[in-house]
């Protein structure tokens, strides 16, 4: 019940402070002009609402450390997510004053490594791999790419922040059986702040969005929150749960350096190739896309807890099948043509 408060607190706490911080963006020009040809809005619109995900997050988890008697080893873990995610957010900040031109991304690089060395020193890693220096290679590769994943998906209102939210709850959702508390008051809290801020994020009148400041957060908490969980306890194979809560970011990731290469372009540089802006292409509206993504990721986190509780044999077919439709997907909309 006490998850449920925390999702409800950080919701309403969100829900409130995201136009205020819009009245700040208007006021002091903290807005994202439409600069060039990959951006996908019209106008120009207030930006920074990472500010309001960022303090809600950070004032619900600090809200809980005096209303609960955290054990040792959960308040150990929830500073290594607030300290690293304080260097993202601080990263994010800096890259949406920058704008339009923003950081490049050796920068975005250096300060998201320096972000996940933080979870690593505090011990939030992969523990199933050895030796150490591969696990902590991983850790870095896995942290760094799941920030970027979420940042990238940041290309149309209220995806990034409703595939957060969704994915959260997935991580709850798992852990709530072995009682990993860091998992479940860092989800609780990180769920809440995103569903607070989607409303504004998709209103016509007093759109704000999150900036970089707020999907590299997103991405980053929720990579950490996924180190702490445990998925093997029933089968080996619960491992790869992780991937199906997060693989709508992570698909679209994927998918876009792959077309952006096969076109000879480097994957670093802005294009429309996103799955989302192919939908839109082939007839979708962006309301549409955004609700089907988001039953696609609610869907995948209950295959990924199907996974996590039962049979090797049953969690590899539903890792087989989840396969195939991605591929199907893949050639589908790789199809559609995104140059008039």
């Amino acid at each position: 019940m006490l998850y449920f408060y925390a999702i409800t607190a950080a919701f309403a706490a969100s829900f409130v402070l995201t136009p205020g911080i819009r009245l700040l963006a208007i006021r002091y020009g903290w807005v994202d002009v439409p600069s060039s040809s990959v951006k996908t809005h019209k106008v120009t619109t207030p930006s920074m609402g990472g500010i309001a995900i960022f303090t809600v997050y950070s004032a619900t988890l600090l809200l809980l450390r005096y209303w609960t008697q955290f054990p040792t080893g959960t308040l150990y873990s929830l500073r290594a997510l607030l300290m690293g995610g304080a260097v993202i957010f601080c990263l994010g900040i800096i890259d949406d004053l920058k704008k339009p031109e923003g950081l490049g991304f050796k920068a975005k690089f250096f300060g998201q490594v320096l972000a996940a060395g933080v979870l690593i020193l505090f011990d939030l890693r992969i523990q199933f791999i050895t030796p150490d220096y591969l696990a902590i290679a991983l850790t870095l590769l896995w942290v760094v790419g799941i920030t970027n994943a979420f940042n990238i998906i940041d290309i149309m209102d209220g995806l990034s922040a409703s595939q957060a939210a969704i994915a959260a709850l997935g991580f709850l959702m798992i852990s709530l059986p072995s009682e990993e508390l860091y998992v479940n008051f860092a989800s609780a809290a990180l769920a809440g702040a995103a569903l607070g801020f989607i409303p504004w994020n998709l209103s016509h009148r007093r759109k704000i969005f999150m900036g970089d400041s707020g999907s590299m957060l997103l991405g980053f908490l929720l990579a950490g929150i996924s180190l702490g969980t445990k998925y093997t306890e029933v089968n080996d194979l619960g491992v790869f749960a992780p991937l199906l809560i997060l693989l709508v970011p992570v698909y679209d990731t994927f998918f876009v350096i792959f077309l952006r290469m096969r076109q000879g372009q480097s994957p670093f540089l802005g294009s429309k190739d996103h799955f989302a802006l192919r939908l839109e292409k082939v007839g979708y509206s962006r309301r549409n896309i955004v609700l089907m993504a988001s039953v696609a990721a609610a869907f995948l986190c209950f295959c990924a807890f199907l996974a996590t509780q039962s049979t090797p044999g049953w969690a590899l077919g539903i890792y087989a099948v989840i396969l195939a439709e991605i591929l199907l997907l893949s050639r589908t909309l790789a199809r559609v043509a995104m140059r008039d």
